[in-house]
This record gives structure tokens, sequence and C-alpha cells, in this order.
């Protein structure tokens, strides 16, 4: 078992060592564009394999796609973050070039592999992912709905002083302020939540995490990498594994919730062959109007995408 990591920044760093300290593979190969930056990670992980009694070997490379071959699952983390003065176009201009590159490196060495994105823009780089991988879209798909339902988790464990295992949750639609939230099917061990928690403490819970991302950046000046990096790693878990777990994913819908030829967040059974199956729940019309304006977002920077794409 092979899993390849295409980026040694932060988040492509995090996805490698977790994945190295839980054994899902037999060798976790970490790419890097930048010379010798990948092979130092590594080298600096794979020296705290005897300090946490872990046996996956991480191996850094510069460029050379040839040792990704044979990947059963592809980890893609390139990309710039937005900088200052920088407009959306320009920054989906420059990432879906680089993702494009990557993509078609990656299915050159791996044509049966699954691609997890979790480049920026998320729905959009993994429609580009999905655009030059030539694999079928239960193959492609991004992470985005495992992060912000963690975030969700992780508050609202702090908030009612519980452990946050015990706590499941499902938000849907784009990644970010146009997250659809869904406090129906919150549960903690099975107690609805709005039967342990205000419905004003919910909301205010509900719209931290909608921006959450922005709230790691206010802070460190920097994007978020550790939980981005773990649930990344969780889901090359479920597909390594064939675990069939319930995440929400970033998907391509072909009618599902009225909605076709989108990456979307939604819920998916996520397995061995990639995405097994997208869950329809029976959405309220709220809710149903929440995610389809959600959609609506989301296509207009498609379109950005596709209109590039034409020129």
């Amino acid at each position: 078992m092979k899993i390849s990591v295409i980026g040694a920044g932060n988040v492509g760093a995090t996805c490698a060592d977790v994945i190295a300290h839980r054994e899902l593979c037999n060798e976790v190969i970490l790419l890097d564009i930048k010379e010798n930056f990948a092979e130092g990670k590594a080298l600096d992980m794979w020296q705290t394999a005897p300090v946490n009694n872990y046996d996956t070997r991480i191996t850094g490379v510069t460029n050379d796609y040839e040792r990704t071959a044979n990947s059963d699952v592809v980890v893609i983390t390139s990309g710039l973050p937005r900088k200052p003065g920088m407009s959306r176009d320009d920054l989906i201009a420059t990432n879906a070039a680089i993702v494009k590159s990557v993509t078609q490196n990656v299915v050159k060495y791996s044509p049966n592999t699954s691609i997890i994105v979790v480049a920026n823009p998320l729905d959009v780089m993994t429609y580009c992912t999905y655009l030059n991988a030539n694999l079928p879209s239960t193959k492609v798909f991004g992470m985005a709905g495992i992060l912000d339902t963690a975030r969700y988790k992780a508050f609202l464990a702090t908030e009612l002083n519980v452990n946050p295992k015990d706590i499941q949750g499902m938000l849907m639609g784009g990644h970010g302020d146009t997250m659809v939230p869904l406090p129906r099917y919150t549960t903690v061990s099975g107690i609805p939540v709005t039967e342990l928690i205000a419905e004003d403490k919910l909301n205010a819970i509900l719209e931290r995490t909608k921006v959450g991302g922005g709230e790691i950046v206010k802070l460190l000046g920097t994007s978020a990498w550790y939980a981005p990096g773990a649930a990344a790693a969780q889901m090359a878990e479920s597909i390594v594994r064939n675990q069939r777990r319930l995440f929400p994913v970033c998907a391509w819908l072909t009618g599902e919730y009225g909605l076709k030829d989108i990456y979307l967040g939604v819920p998916t059974i996520l397995g061995s062959n990639g995405i097994e199956k997208i869950i329809e729940l029976k959405l309220n019309d709220a809710e149903m109007k929440l995610l389809h304006d959600s959609a609506k977002s989301v296509k207009e920077v498609m379109d950005v995408l596709d209109n590039m794409e034409k020129k």
C-alpha cells in the first residue's frame, strides 16, 4: 500500500505525518517542487519513527513523479495562498495551472489512484483536477466538509464541555462562508444538540465555523495546517482500509439534490473505490434553499475556470 502527498508545505507535511503515525500504508512519498524541501521534512519525520513506534516509511522527493508510481491514494495540497492585492480570479488562474500540471503528472504514473484535493479554492480546484485526471468522478474529490465539521464539533465540545468523540454532525455545501449548517443532524451520544445548547449559542458556533479558517489566519497570519492535514489523512484512511466511513466530501453531482455538473460538499460513503455512494438527505425547504444558494456561489467560481480554459 502506497500513498503520495504532493506539496510538502504545512498541510502536506502534516498529512504525511499523520498517515505515517497511523501506519496507513507501507510507504508515504512526500513530493515538492522546491529542491530538498520534501527530503528534509521526510527525514525529520522518519526519525520520529523509533520514538513514536511506527514503521511506515516516509520518502521525500523533489518533483520526481516517477517515485509516486502505483499510489493507491494521492493527496494534492499544492498551490499558493492568496496574497494581499491578489484577486480571486488571479488566485484561480495561478493555482489551476499548478493543479493541472500536478494532476497530469500524478495520473501518468498512477492511472487508477484515488485523488484527494486540498488546494484552494477547494471546490474549483477539485473540478480542475477532475478535468485533467481522466478518472471517474468517484475517484476525484475534495477535502472540506470533514475540516468544517471538525471545527464545528470542536467548538461544540468546548461550549458543552463534553468529549468531541461523542459528537456527530454534518455540514454541506461549499467550503467556507457558503457552507450549509444542519443542526438537526447534530447529536451528542444520540441526544439532539438542540436539547443541550441554547439556540443563540448554537447559531454563534455555526457562524464561527463558517469563518473558522479566517479566524486561524487572523491569529497566525497564515492558513491552518494541523486540522486540514489530519482531515485529509482521515479520508485516506477510509479509502485504504475500506472503512466505508460516512463523511461530507466535495463530490461531483449528477442530479443529486437537484444539482448536476458541479463539485459540492455532500454526505458520501468513502471506501476502497473512492466515493462508493452519495447520500441524499431529506432536506427541508430552508436547508435546500441554502444548499442551492451555496451551489450558485460555487458554480460562479467554476465558471471562471471554464472561461479561462476556453481562452
